[in-house]
């Protein structure tokens, strides 16, 4: 069942007779039929389908009812069943091409449906994907076909900011997490380095321990028990100055110790976090890609980690050393005189409290503004650069410069704005501070001159609170490495903890060798809600059949390719290869048995022989180069100063666009693929180089099943059939005699590409 039922809804049921065993599929709305929230309820059996509301049951039997779909509006959508006589088995094929089979027009007919419309339930736009996989189930067993159960919830969603996450791993959002249970995440990182983080803590709390002793040496003991005639050790200069010497000497080697080790910690922690962004920017979907900018991808990788490592290696180990040695400090100067320690601390502490504490909250929206407007920066300079070619052919360079103006001012607005916010925080404490300094000279001074303060112990409180002074200004300084830090662990759990909208179930189906058959049963997509690109498509396409998509630009010839490979999953309806849902499918299997030679083709910068092997990383030499020979790719790949060795730049540089498409179709030849997907293959190649293409082409589809996008008519002649996509609609198929004679859509499409080649005097195509 796709939720679960309450018990009140299921005594309804029980009472209309319903079994719970019965139920299939169900889903729950949040809005009445009249716009109010509220709660009702649709729940399909094998055959009838029952909306539960305030008002009642309303049962209706499935094969008394039309098509179930889902409607989408600009605020929701609406559930509706359609009147009987417009179930799709019981429509004319003449409908697709405009006509009704009583005559009516298309048009025409959809008013009368809509007329007979029943309307079931209503829902807002965060129940759209829940609404289409109900209708979609709901259409599946109309058809008498098994729709597939749902999974149990691999994600929930966050009520306060909507964010999805996995419950299975994490109590609380991301997002709206605590900054302290921020924190206590980022320090589980040190797990695999307890045993190196406890040498770190230990050589930490001897380098403090020693430093907290040199002042007490160098103050009350010198001057009091070696300097004084009535000392302990009166005369013994030069050896309490060499034991000076040797606790200050001890101290600075713990401490360059301790930072020694924690700088190799933090470095190996920073790998690993790294490490583990770049995994999860792996496994995420197509569509996270699509809604993010590259540039702050990149900031999350690079800058985001980095600020964790200057954390880490500066930050938290200062924070912990300035700490103990403040405690210490303190607890040696109430031992030595509470009154005089009590004067120090209380008149400026409260101060210091209160001014970080206001100043906090607002370091961490300015933190979290300057990296929003550099992620920005980090978008507009890399979309610019890997556009340059474009740039400089219609010679807009001062435009990328305007275009980058406004963005590099947001960024120095934002660091201007933290400045100053810092500018006011330090100066502030280092005033209250040295403040606290002049009250124990002042306070203790007069107690010297009364007698009952030694100026031993005078000197050693006035050289811990000048010593207190830098880790009090640290402490103050931790607010901005704490927000920093947090804002950037909060943006990099973002995306570790992102759930990927395309995942391979627990348990998949191994199909390691594919026959090629794939099906699609009532297909519905859409990129954003309420947005469908694709309305319920029905396709079937044999094992070695080739078949060539058609339509005009936006039809959902893309978008339909996308849904086969699984770069994106259905809203509604089933993809099958081989009669298996792809959704059960091992992602590995389907991954390696489906080839794509996609229309401007990327290489990765290394050589050719490794573009080549890419989707097969241990073929061997002498089988890379029979796929270039038999991609014709192997002659200028010769010819090449290095040949197969040949380093070609990111994205093929050095390479024309004819040859960055055969090494595709040679990288195609190379995995062997079942399922070949060619889109727009040989659209931007002059007429020699497609004749080359076109020939590696045939080779390569030999045997296969192959899916392509095409509108050139050489290539649409090498498929046994076509199908047409209008609008997101399948609305023709055929063999190209077929449609051409048929005078509908594709007809219309062949008179326009002939006339426009006859414009330029070139004559039909061959």
């Amino acid at each position: 069942m796709n939720a679960e039922v309450p018990a009140s809804i299921r005594e309804r049921l029980s009472a209309a007779g319903v079994a719970e065993r019965d139920i299939l599929h169900v889903v729950s709305s949040d809005l009445r039929l009249d716009g109010r929230f509220g709660e009702d309820w649709a729940v399909a059996t094998s055959d009838s389908l029952h909306i539960v509301t305030a008002g009642g049951i309303d049962s209706l039997a499935l094969d008394r009812i039309g098509p179930v779909q889902v409607e989408s509006l600009v605020s929701g959508g609406l559930l509706t069943a359609g009147p009987e006589s417009s179930r799709p088995d019981d429509s004319d094929q003449d409908s697709a091409n405009g006509e009704s089979a009583n005559g009516e027009s298309a048009d025409g007919d959809s008013a009368r449906r809509e007329a007979n419309e029943r309307l079931l339930l209503r829902f807002s736009n965060s129940r759209t994907r829940q609404f289409g996989a109900f209708a979609g189930a709901v259409a599946a067993l109309q058809k008498g076909d098994d729709a597939p159960a749902a999974e149990a919830p691999r994600e929930q969603t966050c009520p306060t900011c909507g964010l999805r996450y996995p419950d299975q791993e994490r109590a609380v959002c991301p997002r709206c997490i605590d900054k302290r249970g921020l924190f206590v995440r980022v320090l589980g990182y040190l797990r695999p380095y307890r045993r190196l983080a406890a040498v770190v803590a230990v050589t930490m709390l001897a380098a403090t321990a020693l430093k907290t002793v040199t002042p007490l040496l160098s103050g009350r003991v010198l001057f009091d028990d070696v300097l004084a005639p009535a000392g302990r050790f009166h005369g013994r200069v030069l050896e309490v100055v060499l034991l000076i010497v040797a606790v200050h000497a001890a101290g600075v080697a713990a401490q360059m110790l301790y930072q020694r080790l924690n700088a190799r910690m933090s470095v190996h922690m920073v790998y690993d976090l790294k490490s583990q962004i770049f995994t999860a920017l792996q496994r995420l979907s197509l569509g996270f890609f699509a809604r993010k900018q590259t540039g702050g991808l990149m900031v999350r990788v690079n800058h985001d980690s980095t600020n964790l490592n200057m954390f880490f290696i500066d930050g938290l180990p200062s924070f912990a050393v300035n700490l103990v040695q403040i405690v210490a400090m303190v607890a040696v100067m109430v031992a030595m005189q509470p009154g005089l320690a009590l004067l120090l601390l209380l008149l400026p502490a409260p101060a210091v409290v209160l001014i970080v504490k206001r100043l906090f909250p607002k370091l961490w929206r300015l933190f979290g503004r300057q990296h929003r407007s550099f992620a920005i920066l980090n978008g507009v300079v890399d979309d610019s650069l890997s556009g340059v070619r474009v740039v400089k052919a219609f010679g807009q360079e001062q435009q990328e410069i305007e275009r980058f103006t406004p963005a590099n001012d947001e960024v120095r607005g934002a660091e201007l704005r933290t400045q100053r916010t810092l500018a006011m925080l330090f100066p502030s404490v280092a005033f209250l501070t040295q403040i606290g300094g002049l009250i124990v000279w002042a306070a203790g001074g007069w107690q010297v001159i009364g007698g009952s303060l030694t100026l031993g112990v005078l000197i050693t409180f006035a050289t811990y609170s000048a010593l207190l002074y830098e880790p009090m200004r640290f402490m103050t300084m931790v607010v901005e490495f704490w927000s920093m830090a947090m804002n950037s662990a909060h943006r990099i759990f973002e995306v570790v903890d992102a759930v990927p909208e395309v995942a391979e179930r627990s348990d998949p189906v191994a199909l390691p060798h594919l026959h090629g058959a794939v099906e699609l049963r009532g297909v519905t997509f859409a990129y954003e809600p309420n947005k469908p690109v694709l309305h319920d498509i029905d396709l079937t396409v044999a094992a070695g059949e080739v078949l060539g998509l058609v339509g005009h630009t936006g039809a959902g010839k893309s978008t339909l390719i996308n849904l086969i490979t699984r770069l994106y999953d259905t809203d509604s309806g089933r993809v099958l290869i081989d009669g298996i849902d792809v959704r059960d499918l091992r992602t590995a299997d389907l991954r390696r048995q489906v080839g794509i030679i996609l229309q401007d083709p990327y290489l990765f910068d290394g050589t050719v022989a490794e573009n080549l092997a890419y989707g097969r990383p241990d073929a061997t030499r002498a089988q890379i180069v029979a796929a270039a020979k038999a991609a014709f790719a192997h002659d200028f790949i010769t010819r090449l100063p290095d040949g197969y060795d040949t380093r070609v730049g990111p994205r093929g540089h050095g390479l024309s666009g004819g040859e960055r498409q055969r090494l595709s179709i040679a990288r195609a030849v190379l995995i062997d693929p079942r399922i070949l997907i060619l889109d727009e293959a040989t659209s931007s190649v002059d007429s020699e180089t497609e004749e080359m293409i076109q020939l590696a082409l045939e080779r390569l589809i030999r045997g296969r099943t192959t899916i392509a996008i095409a509108h050139r008519l050489s290539t649409l002649r090498m498929a046994h059939r076509l199908a047409v996509l209008e609008k997101g609609r399948l609305v023709e198929q055929g063999t190209h005699d077929e449609l051409e004679a048929s005078g509908g859509i594709y007809a219309t499409l062949v008179r326009k590409q002939r006339d426009a080649l006859d414009v330029i005097g070139i004559g039909a195509q061959r």
